[in-house]
């Protein structure tokens, strides 16, 4: 279910490259799982935190009973003439540090907790694991994607009103919800959520994948290789040259978009 390569450059450092299968684990999952293999690696019998696997905690109710709204799994058409081939995306990453996340900050109307609006501004994918309690060793993958609006809504509107739907978004994640997907997930076959027209950004924060220790000093970097064409960006940690903390989003647009956007940025 994962697949490793260890790269070794000239300089003494290495590059730890993992594919990893995400029906096993989430990011959070996937940096226990590296801090297991990093402290075996410095000499350790067994990991500090066990992996306990858990699954009962998704378990649907019996008998299953969907009682919410989900419209990540709703079917909706795919309209191919509006999709743009992969081939035909451009790759760049940007860098987010203090004057970047001050000059968005103020965009934001007024709020009691600037920081989650900073942290969120385009995050759909949310973490449940609060929600149903399991044991701080799962090893998991909890996450869901609730929120529904047009590119014209987004565009038109400010920025605020961006954050104020994933703010009903987080505020959506209750037991409840999280018993009616499992539910949903028995009576449908376990469907696959809905691609069309959907647009993830992950922020592997949490992750915290570049705290994973092997012995060979400390990481320059922890995060994802590239975005995911047509689907996914990341918020990744990263530090740069000058030494400024911040976050680093890899993204795919069109080559022209990408251009129009890069000189804009």
């Amino acid at each position: 279910m994962a697949n490793w390569q260890v790269t070794r450059l000239k300089c003494g450092g290495f590059l730890f490259g993992l594919r990893l299968n995400h029906t096993m684990s989430d990011g959070s999952g996937l940096a226990q799982f590296l801090t297991a293999v990093g402290e075996m690696a410095r000499g350790a019998t067994a990991p500090s935190v066990p992996a306990v696997w858990e699954r009962y905690v998704l378990n649907a109710r019996n008998p299953p009973r969907v009682t919410c709204t989900h419209r990540e799994y709703e079917e909706v058409a795919d309209n191919k003439a509006t999709i743009i081939p992969p081939d035909d995306m451009a790759h760049r990453s940007f860098f987010f540090g203090p004057s970047e996340i001050s000059a968005l900050r103020k965009l934001i109307p007024p709020s009691p907790q600037p920081l989650f609006y900073f942290r969120n501004i385009n995050s759909m994918s949310l973490d449940l694991s609060h929600h149903c309690s399991p044991t701080r060793s799962y090893c998991r993958n909890a996450h869901n994607l609730p929120q529904v609006a047009t590119a014209g809504e987004l565009f038109k509107k400010p920025i605020g009103y961006a954050l104020e739907l994933v703010r009903k978004a987080k505020a959506s994640m209750t037991e409840e919800y999280l018993q009616s997907t499992a539910s949903l997930m028995v009576l449908r076959g376990r469907p696959l959520f809905t691609v069309p027209g959907t647009y993830i950004v992950s922020d592997l924060g949490r992750a915290v994948l570049e705290k994973a220790d092997f012995g060979w000093g400390d990481a320059i970097y922890g995060g994802v290789a590239k975005a995911v064409p047509e689907l996914a960006s990341f918020y990744v940690p990263f530090t740069n040259k000058k030494g400024e903390d911040g976050i680093v989003v890899p993204l795919c647009l069109p080559a022209p978009a990408m251009e129009r956007f890069f000189q804009g940025a």
